[in-house]
């Protein structure tokens, strides 16, 4: 299950959009559209638009809520940008950079998980970290992947200045090229993680459970829609928590759920259940709501941003990592007060939570 990440198509589509792009329009209304696409953590929103979940959730609101599949990751987080969708299943970094960075007010209305291992840096032969340095590295440029290598290299003191140089490779193509002896090490996410690894001369040096908890996967809405509707919020979060304890659970309904969620990504119930092992989802909205009020959190996306920044893909003439503000629970703001357009709110995921749904 491939989770393609920001490109320079993405990159594009902020240059066009720029900073006023228009938001799906804010008012009271009963019909939602929501866009996902095919990763570890996203699946149950397919499932939840197949099984009835999502419809039966969408009644108790008197309102009907439509769960489309985008074959293209950063099509989908663009069409939600450009108001075809209420939201889209996107990480952090994505959201910061797309529709935030483009102007549009944007909730991370479910914290779904984390990617803890599922996102690596392999270099062929012996050696750690350090010893990537000199090397050329293949990775999807401009993408979580690129993120995951500048937080490595910082904790070794080196810096992207410090490498051979860096070789855009799309996933598609990630391990033929390993195979290449020209290929000196790359950077990319699983299944393709496994597959290259099942090579001798592979070596792990670094992955995503080394910085825990900063590559994000969410369910992201617009916010005044969602001011407007709350029902909308009500029901999404209410249907994506009874497939949470379903799918988590090991009764015959829940394997049952995975194995839907598996075919439906191409693959089998252990090589799903085998990619949720390095994914931390959280399961319980009590875990949801911990991880996004923990103050860890914000350092998280400063980090993010100033990558963003540095990449120079944090909106159109971003003049500082600063550029967009971010508002968390409680309602400490990084980046520019009076520009923001990233929100964390665990209201729905409380009361989910409390059993007020």
């Amino acid at each position: 299950m491939l989770r393609t990440t920001l490109s320079l198509s993405a990159l594009a589509m902020v240059a066009v959009l720029g900073p006023t792009a228009p938001p799906a329009a804010a008012e009271e209304k009963t019909d939602f559209r929501v866009a996902w696409s095919i990763y570890a953590g996203w699946m149950p929103w397919g499932y939840l638009q197949e099984s009835g979940i999502m419809d039966k959730w969408a009644e108790k609101y008197g309102i009907h809520v439509e769960i489309v599949q985008i074959n293209d990751y950063v099509e989908s987080i663009n069409q939600y940008t450009a108001g075809s969708f209420d939201g889209v299943s996107a990480t952090n970094m994505d959201t910061l950079s797309i529709p935030a960075g483009s102007g549009v007010d944007t909730t991370a209305l479910i914290v779904g998980d984390y990617s803890n291992g599922n996102d690596a840096i392999i270099i062929k032969g012996d050696g750690d970290l350090a010893s990537i340095k000199g090397r050329r590295v293949n990775l999807l440029e401009l993408s979580v992947s690129h993120y995951l290598l500048a937080r490595a290299l910082d904790t070794v003191g080196l810096t992207e200045s410090d490498l051979g140089g860096v070789t855009n490779t799309s996933d598609a193509d990630m391990v033929a090229a390993f195979q290449t002896p020209d290929v000196e090490a790359v950077v990319t996410w699983n299944p393709l993680v496994s597959t290259i690894m099942e090579d001798p001369i592979a070596n792990e040096v670094f992955d995503s459970s080394d910085i825990p908890g900063e590559i994000i996967d969410l369910m992201v809405v617009n916010t005044e829609t969602l001011a407007d509707n709350p029902a909308f919020g009500k029901a999404l979060v209410g249907a994506w928590y009874e497939v949470m304890g379903l799918m988590s659970s090991d009764t015959a309904d829940g394997i049952a759920a995975r194995t839907a969620m598996a075919e439906a990504s191409g693959t089998d119930l252990p090589g799903y259940d085998a990619q949720l092992s390095t994914t931390a989802m959280f399961y319980t909205p009590d875990a949801a709501v911990s991880f996004t009020e923990s103050p860890d959190l914000p350092q998280t996306m400063t980090n993010v941003a100033g990558f963003l920044f540095d990449k120079g893909i944090l909106g159109t003439g971003a003049p500082s990592p600063d550029f967009v503000g971010i508002e968390y629970p409680g309602g400490l703001v990084t980046g520019d007060p009076n520009n923001i357009r990233f929100r964390y709110d665990t209201t729905y995921m409380q009361m989910a939570a409390d059993g007020a749904l």
